[in-house]
């Protein structure tokens, strides 16, 4: 199975949270390491000004709303999650594409762990039933 490229132009297509989830999900395991011993390395990037100001370009651009869907507010630490997975080596090599804002999306911590870990259920709050302007009859 190849993957292919993510990118936000698509990503914004795509008109629900849930399919904008299950479009960005990876289905990592808990506790599988992915820095290592050089995790230090990805900390230092992201307290980098570089990072900080994309970041904070990338939460205007979502008007802070969970994967960049308009209602879904972010009402704590808002996230900037990489739609494609970055490596040691693309921080190494300060490669474009971490701080491509075709490559990045607002996430809440628990959207952020359901992406990476593959769990719906731990966007229990979002799985209600999509109700419309004007829709007045009851579930």
């Amino acid at each position: 199975m190849t993957s292919s490229i993510k990118t936000y132009s698509e990503l914004i297509r795509i008109p629900t949270f849930i399919e904008r989830f299950e479009y960005l999900k990876i289905g990592g395991a808990v506790g599988k390491e992915t820095f290592g011993s050089k995790r230090y390395l990805n900390q230092v990037f992201y307290t980098s000004d570089v990072w900080k100001q994309i970041r904070n370009d990338i939460i205007i651009r979502d008007d802070g709303c969970d994967l960049g869907v308009p209602g879904f507010d972010i009402g704590g630490i808002i996230y900037i999650h990489h739609l494609n997975p970055i490596t040691l080596e693309d921080i190494d090599r300060r490669r474009p594409w971490l701080t491509d804002p075709e490559n990045l999306i607002c996430v809440s911590r628990k959207t952020h762990e359901a992406i990476h870990y593959g769990d719906e259920r731990l966007l229990q709050d979002y799985m209600m039933a999509d109700r419309k302007p004007g829709d007045t009859r009851l579930w």
